[in-house]
């Protein structure tokens, strides 16, 4: 039997909600994610050449499989205002069954 395609939550910052908004749906219309949730209204505190720096930023936090990871990728850094976009995949090492298999379905094809 072959194994499932692992599922991932992918962290994305925005420099603001609609720049988080675009790129959520975006990615959620191309089948790269199958789900972008927003959370606006953070603070980042960042070292960017040579100075501490305090910005205002939303964040998506994006459902997709391993397997969609590099595409989704390449295009957050197409679709992103920023040079150097916060891009970070974690595993979703278990969860609810049902909902691990909707997010496969999602992001096929």
């Amino acid at each position: 039997m072959e194994a499932a395609d692992p599922v991932l939550w992918v962290w994305v910052t925005a420099a603001d909600a609609e720049e988080a908004r675009r790129i959520g749906r975006t990615l959620v219309e191309e089948r790269l994610a199958a789900c972008a949730n927003l959370l606006p209204g953070h603070v980042a505190i960042y070292r960017w050449e040579g100075e501490i720096r305090e910005d205002p930023e939303s964040a998506l936090i994006l459902k997709t499989t391993a397997s969609r990871f590099e595409p989704l990728r390449a295009r957050i850094r197409a679709l992103h205002s920023y040079d150097l976009p916060a891009i970070l995949a974690l595993p979703g090492a278990t969860g609810d069954e049902e909902f691990l298999a909707w997010v496969r379905q999602q992001t096929s094809g």
